[in-house]
């Protein structure tokens, strides 16, 4: 094992196996030096410049990636006609070379390709997708569909770091078998305990919106009964009542109640509201009387500096302390 500047650390998983867990949700395989990479927009327009970086780095990386015919398209919010942007998802799905799918950017738009998308074409095809923002409803739909996912930057993001900064070389590292597990900072509002579970999560607002889908929601009521669940959320530009609002959702459908760990993520750019100046004091008063583990400003988040890679689906052990938080994949 080593120590990476991120506080991350990093330990080899076997490369090339299928992990499974008891609520039958599986890993996909692990790549390997050479494997095809799809590169699709699910939601909206990635910049050109850094979309075609981002393909070389994942190339100087050792893979080969190809991109999807409608990647630069555009059409209002989003990278081209629905219909399109869905052909791209399932060619990446469908094409036996493709090892892996990576998500060019986040946006608007990946929920409108559930619609049309059906649960067993997703069973049928274990890949990683990667991605975090909006790309949350495809992590979503892959839980759903029995697959582990991979919440991590994209590939526009690549594009401006070159990937050479230490999240990008724990991606690298990840999709190529090193499973890290992480030890971070703790938060004064921490409440402090131990928990294991099945990780699900991402942006706040995109699981909102598709909360009530019997079909793809990862936090339904019933798919989650027989599971223990750790939730992660976070979300950008939001102001804090709706916040409030969106977590008020969330618990009235059951969700927050049901699970047996909360990681709050980071909240970036945020709008004070409802005569809360700081989101953070907003959440602990939500969230204090849960009787379980909960951390705050967990590093996952839409500053790509402090946005983790993080696999949905994937069995966790949560170690929230006062002066650390610990998050190890069994994997």
């Amino acid at each position: 094992m080593k120590k990476l500047l991120i506080a991350a650390l990093v330990c080899l998983a076997t490369a090339g196996t299928w992990a499974s867990t008891r609520s039958g949700i599986a890993a996909p395989q692990f790549l390997k030096p050479g494997d095809k990479i799809a590169v699709i927009s699910p939601g909206s327009t990635p910049g050109a410049v850094n979309l075609d970086k981002g393909v070389d780095v994942l190339r100087q990386w050792g893979f080969n990636p190809v991109k999807g015919r409608h990647v630069t398209d555009a059409y209002h919010l989003w990278a081209g006609k629905k219909e399109d942007r869905e052909a791209d998802l399932l060619w990446a799905l469908r094409d036996p070379a493709v090892k892996a799918i990576m998500c060019s950017r986040g946006g608007y738009g990946s929920s409108q390709l559930l619609y049309d998308l059906p649960i067993d074409t997703i069973k049928k095809y274990n890949k990683w997708i990667i991605g975090y923002s909006d790309i949350t409803a495809l992590h979503s739909a892959q839980v759903r569909a029995g697959h582990m996912s991979l919440h991590a930057n994209m590939c526009g993001h690549l594009g401006e770091t070159g990937g050479t900064d230490s999240l990008s070389l724990v991606l690298r590292d990840l999709l190529l078998g090193k499973v890290p597990s992480y030890k971070v900072k703790g938060h004064p509002y921490n409440n402090p305990g131990k928990a294991r579970g099945i990780l699900v999560g991402g942006n706040l607002s995109v699981m909102v919106n598709i909360s009530g889908s019997k079909t793809y929601d990862f936090l339904d009521r019933d798919f989650i009964a027989d599971k223990d669940i750790i939730l992660f959320f976070e979300d950008v530009g939001e102001n804090i009542s709706r916040v409030s609002s969106m977590l008020y959702q969330l618990k009235l459908k059951g969700a927050i109640d049901h699970v047996k760990g909360i990681i709050v993520g980071h909240f970036t750019d945020y709008e004070p509201s409802a005569g809360y100046a700081d989101m953070y004091q907003m959440l602990h008063e939500f969230l204090q009387d849960c009787d379980i583990p909960v951390c705050y400003d967990f590093p996952t988040s839409h500053d790509e500096r402090l946005n983790y890679p993080l696999i949905e689906g994937c069995p966790v052990e949560l170690n929230v302390g006062k002066s650390e938080v610990k998050l190890k994949f069994k994997l």
